[in-house]
Order: structure tokens, then sequence, then C-alpha cells
């Protein structure tokens, strides 16, 4: 295994992690460019953006597109998160240079109006459907609560009215200010040629125009409440809560990291003997979101309508109890252990170590290998974990309730 790194004289930063054992290729292109980074008119922008790339470019069509990936047998995606829009590909070893120029290809797509307007509504389609799905638009609800008028708490799909505002006009000059070589990152991993590769991309990339687009890290200032979404036709309750949490920068993350799978891992968690063992509701969780400059712990739960307000009250106990007494070194060690090993099983996967190096670029950390990261959670400690519990109190939180009922409360 060999991390090798090279820049192209734009700023195009090539990163892969070469494994001549492995019997796959996985590549992508992160772009530093999310919902966060929309102004309000153009809400949902990115999203629309990705969705755009694949409809062709000057060299291909979008039925070029798909066929060519189809016959390369290729496993390929695209996603659109707050901070991040990321293509990519996992191949056979052979298909490396074809794969290479088509993914180069697509980050300067034709962006026609004709395809604009028919994508438009498939967008509005989209946002609508999501609409439609439990718990009904409450994640777009509560980050907009909790982030306030911080651009993290801007809709990844945006919404109706401000996708059908959008223009192709405004659309090319997005692309314009954020689809430069700079704020891209080509990630690799498995059985990569790196010689070629970066021959490969020095010819399909190395006359992008080179500028900084910049974003701001401001820190959020996070809100707390109680908000409720009426959904009488919804069967089932839905609780979300939203805790501050560690920035992508601070080293404290992973401590939080596992704090939250100590609470509420899907199985063996605080959140899973409460709540799940005992019938209680059909689902719980939390998970620990870092940002460039801001985070969040979220917690959710998924129950019975009338099971809904004692459930509050006893997540609000649970809670404070855990802040009040602290963890177990058995619930960490425990924890670790299915962390390190989750860690170790996926990166077995050439694709899941091209979206870590990917990642750890788009936060700008230094590439760490498997055996690093398993080592930094390994490491951890008791008063590390409970610090994380003092300086993020969960109990503290925007809580947002979706669906039939429209008389709970927050807890006392």
């Amino acid at each position: 295994m060999e991390y090798l790194q090279h820049r192209l004289d734009n700023g195009l930063e090539v990163l892969v992690e070469c494994n001549p054992q492995a019997y796959t290729s996985a590549f992508g292109f992160f772009v530093r460019t999310g919902a966060r980074d929309e102004t309000q008119e153009v809400g949902g922008v990115s999203h629309f953006l990705e969705h755009m790339v694949f409809k062709g470019t000057p060299n291909r069509s979008a039925a070029q597109v798909n066929l060519e990936l189809d016959e390369m047998g290729s496993s390929s995606n695209a996603r659109t998160g707050e901070e991040s829009t990321i293509y990519h590909a996992s191949v056979l070893p052979e298909f490396q240079t074809p794969v290479v120029d088509l993914l180069s290809d697509l980050m300067r797509p034709s962006l026609r109006k004709e395809d604009f307007e028919t994508e438009k509504q498939v967008i509005i389609e989209e946002i609508k459907m999501y609409d439609d799905q439990p718990p009904y638009g409450g994640y777009e609800r509560i980050m907009a609560e909790f982030f306030g008028d911080h651009p993290l708490g801007h809709s990844v799909l945006g919404t109706v009215e401000t996708v059908s505002a959008l223009t192709p006009e405004g659309m090319l000059d997005y692309f314009e200010q954020r689809y430069c070589p700079s704020n891209i990152c080509f990630a690799g991993a498995g059985n990569v040629d790196f010689e070629k590769l970066v021959e490969d991309l020095e010819r399909c990339c190395g006359h992008w125009k080179k500028f900084a687009p910049g974003r701001s890290k401001a820190k959020a200032e996070y809100r707390k409440g109680f908000v409720s979404m009426h959904k009488p036709n919804s069967h089932q309750q839905y609780i979300l809560q939203l805790a501050e949490g560690p920035s992508s920068e601070e080293e404290i993350r992973y401590a939080t990291s596992v704090m939250s799978a100590i609470i509420g891992d899907d199985s063996g968690s605080r959140l899973y003997w409460e709540f799940l063992d005992s019938g209680l509701a059909e689902s719980a969780g939390m998970g620990a979101y870092d940002y460039q400059g801001s985070g969040s712990i979220m917690t959710y739960i998924c129950c019975a309508p009338e099971e809904a307000q004692s459930n509050l009250e006893r997540l609000t106990r649970l809670q404070r109890q855990v802040r009040e007494e602290g963890i177990t070194q058995k619930e960490l060690d425990l924890a670790k252990r299915k962390i390190e090993s989750h860690i170790v099983l996926a990166s077995e996967r050439t694709n899941n170590r091209m979206f870590s190096i990917g990642s750890q670029w788009l936060c700008e950390q230094p590439y760490k290998t498997v055996a690093e990261i398993a080592a930094t959670y390994e490491s951890l400690t008791l008063d590390q974990i409970n610090e994380a519990l003092n300086a993020y109190p969960l109990d503290e939180n925007m809580t947002l309730v979706v669906g039939p009922r429209d008389d709970l409360a927050p807890a006392p």
C-alpha cells in the first residue's frame, strides 16, 4: 500500500492510495461545494447542478455518458450534501484511463437550456416526493431551525420556489465560481497506475482555469427550542433533536463520535436498551456530524403516537443521567471495538478508501491510513469521552416533533 499525491499547475489535487493487490480501482472528483455555499436566491443549485452534469458535455450526450459507464461495467453515482458534491465510479483496473476521461469530461458539462427546463421539473418532483415521505421534510426543518441564518441551515434540495426561480445563467455563474481546480480533488484507491493517472489528468484537466472561490467557516449561532410539524395522516410520531457538536477541525470530534455510538448505536447502546429492546419505539439512534467551523449531534426516535410524550420525557432523563453519571469503561471498550472493526472491514472495499481520502481533503485534514484512524479511536480514554459529554450537553437542543399529534410539549 502506498499513498501518492500530485498537484497540477492549476491547483487540482490528485490523491491516491495505491494497492497493487486490489482487484478493482475507485475514482472520484470531490468538489468543495454544497448547500452552505449557496445564497438564498439560488437554494438547491448545487444539487440541481449535480443532475445537469449527467445531461451531457460538449463531447458526449447523456446517452453516451450512460452507455460508456455501462460498457465499463462500472459502479457509479453522485451525491450532494451541505459541504460537497462528489462524482465517483469503481471499475476494473483496465478501465482506468476511460473512466478518468469520462469523469473529467463530466466536470465540464454543457448545461444546455433545453435540458435545464426538463431537469428542473425532475428536481421539483423530487422535492415533493421527499416532502411526502416520513418524517416529511423534518430534517430540512430542524436544520433550518437549529442553524438559523447560518448557511448550514440551507436545504440541499432547495424548495419548489427557489428551484423554480433558477435560471441557466444563474447556474452557469455558480458553476464558474465553484468548479475551479483549486476547489476540486481527484481521489483514487485500489489497483491504480499513478503515473498514468497523473498523465491522463494533466491531459484532461490541465487546461481548467485557475482561481480561488473561498468559503465562510464562521461558527454557527446554534438555536434551541421546540417545534411541532402537524402531519395528521402520519401513522407514527417522529422526534428529532440537534445539539451542538464539534467542528471537523477539532480533535474532540473523535471522542464525540464514540460518545454518540455509546448512547445511540443501533445495537447495544443506551437508546437501544431504553427504547428498542423495551418496545417503546420502532427506531432510535444518534450520530455526530462535523462540518467546517461548526458541528451537530442528531438524535432521533420513531414511535407510536401514544408513546411520544412519555418517550420525549424518557429521552431527556436519559440525556441528563448520562451527563451526570458519565460513561463506563465497559461501554467505551465495546464502542471502540465496534468502531475499529467497522473501519477495518470497510477498508477492504476500494470505494470506501477512496471516499475516506476524498473526505479528509474536503475537511482540510491530513491523510491517515486505516491503521492510524483505528489507533486514534483506540487511544481515547474515559476522561476524554466524558469531557465530550460535558462540552456538548445533549439535553440543550432544538427538538422537532413530526406526526399526527399536535399536543406534544417539551420535557420538563
